[in-house]
């Protein structure tokens, strides 16, 4: 089995440097402008990119797990291409992901002075360790707040809401208690409507509850991939 995973809005593949160094056939993905190339302006545009990078490889029985946009671009792919996953982890994530306005006037704001979206940006990581927190907030500040808008635009216009009970994979959610961006009610929903769905809240995780609390991440990767098997 191959685990490809996809990151969230502005961020990049170092989103999962933690699961890269523990499971040793995995691949993180760089969405293009993040920060190379052009990015694409909605979830299913993505969807077709990250179908591409698949295929162009020739990965086999891909489990795909998504961050955020990333689990939207899961999603998406499971109900769209489900015959080319072998199953779906969702962290963070929702079936409709509206963005509070807060976070997209910040990036608008952005344009000459981008020191208040960055304060902002350095806030979500500040439960992460010191070892990744600053090439963290680097790669932030190299994508930039113009292709984060350009994320956060593609996920207030996604829903799926509607079509989550279609999804006819092995798929694992999970969720930091504390996080502010895409609450715990989000994943709860995920889990009632996706069939036989396994379902975890994770203590004092934020949004990046994948850095922030990663071993319990990673042993809930582990026992999920191994469920498969």
């Amino acid at each position: 089995m191959k685990l490809v995973m996809v990151h969230g809005a502005g961020a990049s593949s170092l989103s999962f440097y933690y699961q890269l160094r523990h499971f040793r056939n995995s691949k993180a993905i760089d969405l293009p402008g993040h920060p190379t190339g052009k990015p694409c302006n909605s979830i299913d545009r993505y969807v077709d990119w990250v179908r591409g990078f698949n295929t162009a490889r020739r990965y086999k029985d891909v489990v795909l797990c998504g961050h955020s946009m990333g689990g939207a671009i899961a999603l998406q792919y499971a109900l769209r291409y489900p015959d080319e996953l072998k199953g779906v982890i969702l962290i963070g994530t929702g079936a409709k992901l509206k963005v509070d306005s807060k976070f997209i006037r910040e990036c608008e704001e952005a344009t000459g002075d981008n020191s208040e979206w960055l304060e902002s940006r350095k806030e979500m990581y500040k439960d992460v360790e010191d070892d990744i927190n600053q090439v963290l907030i680097r790669r932030t500040m190299e994508i930039g707040p113009q292709v984060e808008l350009n994320d956060l635009r593609a996920c207030d216009k996604f829903d799926v809401m509607d079509k989550v009970h279609q999804v006819r994979l092995p798929t694992h959610v999970m969720c930091g208690a504390d996080d502010p961006a895409t609450p715990v009610k989000f994943t709860e929903y995920l889990a009632q409507n996706i069939p036989g769905a396994q379902h975890e809240i994770i203590d004092g995780g934020g949004h990046f509850v994948q850095l922030e609390k990663y071993q319990r991440v990673n042993d809930q990767i582990e026992r999920f991939m191994s469920s498969l098997r």
